[in-house]
């Protein structure tokens, strides 16, 4: 006979809250630069891309300078969240890393949809 009761998992201790947050926030930077490579290549081999690039037909409407904006803003939210003490503004931490992620995917989005 099984006597073990199952007892809910326990709320997260804010060390483990603390590491959880550094490591989106590492995460995120690690793939900042990914993500726009990866999207400037899915851009240029296709047709519009390679118009743009070769005779500057059909470029994109976007601005460059949302498109630096939001790389910018990202990794500086990223670098925040990791230089931000830790035991302290915990949702100040998540909130850096929200708006990072936010601006990451965003600028990916923004390069694949603006070409």
């Amino acid at each position: 006979m099984n006597t073990t009761t199952e007892q809910p998992m326990a709320a997260l201790t804010p060390r483990q809250k603390d590491r959880l947050i550094s490591g989106w926030a590492i995460a995120g930077l690690a793939l900042l630069l990914p993500i726009v490579v990866l999207s400037w290549a899915v851009v240029l081999s296709g047709d519009r891309g390679t118009q743009c690039l070769m005779y500057g037909e059909g470029c994109s409407t976007i601005p460059g300078s949302a498109l630096y904006a939001a790389f910018w803003l990202a990794l500086a939210a990223g670098v925040t969240a990791l230089a931000w003490p830790r035991g302290r503004g915990t949702y100040s931490r998540a909130w850096a890393v929200s708006v990072q992620w936010g601006a990451q995917l965003a600028l990916g989005a923004m390069i694949l949809s603006g070409a």
